[in-house]
């Protein structure tokens, strides 16, 4: 009896220690934030979340300080102390939000040390801290200091830092500077925004990532992502806004003047895993020929149930013909993509390659025909017309997706999500190298075309051994 009453009395301990710390408590009920659950998992050093108010996104970055200062990250391995930086706009948001997170979620008992930027240390709630001193599970110190733009540039130089929280979006020469701060330890980059500016550097560098840095990640996060706002609430805060401020201010999207060409398209549902194409399902290449442009090339692949699969590219400028044949087998032959009879593969590529070249008097169809690419050049360039094939893919009338496209094609899924609407019904010629040979092929699948037909399984073995066969040459 003595051993189980001290057992209820340890356990009575426990809870009420729980009771007191919010931050186990943070996403910890039966129905959770799984946006914010992906955010503190994702393992990439350069970390976004969009969300508009009452979405969520605030909790996900100063609940991330603190599991980096505490040192008992769940989903990282933290080794010693952390030093960071919590980046607001101003003194008097830093004070109003995200230090007020900060503190809402760190247990008093672990604060070694308050220093004040203005206000009295004995009431540091209602001032403006410069940084707070935390014990860590290994017994000793981390820092988390406060920053605010307006202090400007200057103020951000000199400290190595482990990580750095921006509480909306910074300017862009202190977001530069904050990434030198955390490249000697190798450290993290996070920030939580409602992107009421519009298409800027964050908007390039983050959500379309334009340079394929492989440690760049983001989402968005919507009122409808919050299992924790109810629908009467959701109502309310919709009554003023417009439909505009509602994209932003719901949804967490930019604000875009110009529109997207492809709403429809949601990375979600459309960006999808690689995996082992099936022979039969292997289709044709498109092309976009370039030269100081990139030239862009799709592998695209279709199922029985004639959903189109995008499986691999090829995108690179400044290179000749020849560099770009030998790519593109290259890569076909990693995917043991099939040929014709005359041992060619076959794309699909813009009419203007039928035109000499500069530095030749054969055309650039010619000049791929001599290197092994049998390309077609009568595609149907119809913009307007191959936008809306290409938006039917993306969500058809029943509200399917057909069209996927593999994660490792990361220039047609940047360039997808940027394309945009410019004056009149044309979109804007920049940067869509992708979506150009992306139409030409997808105009070539008639919308109401019937299920493919699985060949048997005599066709099958047939296929098998032609393939064999022809990869032993």
């Amino acid at each position: 009896m003595d051993v189980l009453k001290k057992i209820k009395q340890i356990e009575a301990v426990l809870l009420t220690r729980k009771s007191k710390n919010r931050l186990f408590a943070y996403n910890a009920g039966k129905v959770k934030h799984k946006k914010q659950l992906a955010f503190h998992k994702s393992q990439k050093k350069n970390r976004w979340v969009f969300g508009g108010n009452r979405t969520g996104k605030t909790e996900c970055g100063a609940v991330e300080a603190i599991f980096f200062a505490r040192g008992n990250h769940p989903y990282r391995e933290i080794t010693g102390a952390t030093n960071g930086w919590v980046v607001s706009l101003s003194t008097q948001v830093q004070r109003d939000v995200a230090q007020q997170k900060i503190l809402y979620y760190l247990n008093p008992d672990w604060i070694v040390d308050v220093v004040m930027l203005s206000g009295r240390k004995d009431n540091y709630v209602n001032g403006v801290i410069d940084y707070i001193l935390i014990k860590n599970v290994f017994g000793t110190v981390s820092k988390i200091g406060f920053k605010s733009c307006d202090q400007g540039r200057e103020k951000f130089q000199g400290t190595s830092l482990d990580y750095v929280w921006f509480d909306e979006e910074p300017p862009e020469e202190i977001y530069k500077e904050c990434r030198m701060r955390v490249l000697d330890n190798y450290g993290d980059i996070f920030g939580t925004m409602t992107p009421l500016k519009g298409m800027t550097f964050v908007y390039d560098e983050i959500y379309l990532n334009k340079f394929n840095d492989p440690n760049v990640w983001c989402e968005f996060i919507s009122w409808d992502d919050n299992p924790y706002i109810s629908k009467q609430a959701k109502e309310q805060m919709k009554v003023s806004l417009s439909a505009d401020e509602l994209k932003t201010r719901e949804h967490g999207e930019f604000l875009d003047f110009g529109g997207r060409v492809y709403p429809e398209f949601d990375e979600n549902v459309h960006v999808i895993e690689p995996f082992d194409i099936p022979y039969d399902w292997q289709d044709k290449l498109s092309i976009d020929p370039g030269l100081k442009n990139p030239l862009s090339c799709h592998w695209y692949a279709v199922d029985y149930d004639c959903n189109v699969y995008v499986v691999a590219e090829h995108y690179e400028k400044e290179k000749d013909i020849v560099y770009h044949s030998d790519e593109i087998k290259r890569i076909s032959d990693s995917l043991h993509w099939h040929r014709n009879t005359n041992g060619m593969i076959e794309a699909l590529i813009d009419s203007a390659a039928n035109q000499t070249t500069l530095a030749s008097t054969k055309s650039v169809s010619n000049l791929f025909y001599d290197y092994g690419i049998l390309v077609n050049t009568n595609v149907n360039k119809d913009v307007f017309t191959g936008i809306q094939r290409v938006k039917s893919f993306l969500k058809n009338a029943k509200g399917e997706s057909k069209l996927f496209i593999f994660n490792t094609c990361t220039n047609l899924i940047r360039e997808i999500k940027g394309y945009r609407w410019g004056k009149g019904d044309s979109p804007v010629k920049v940067d869509d190298h992708s979506m150009d040979e992306l139409r030409y092929y997808i105009m070539t699948r008639p919308e109401n075309k019937k299920q493919k037909e699985k060949p048997n399984i005599v066709q099958q073995e047939k296929e098998r051994l032609i393939r064999a066969l022809r990869f032993k040459r």
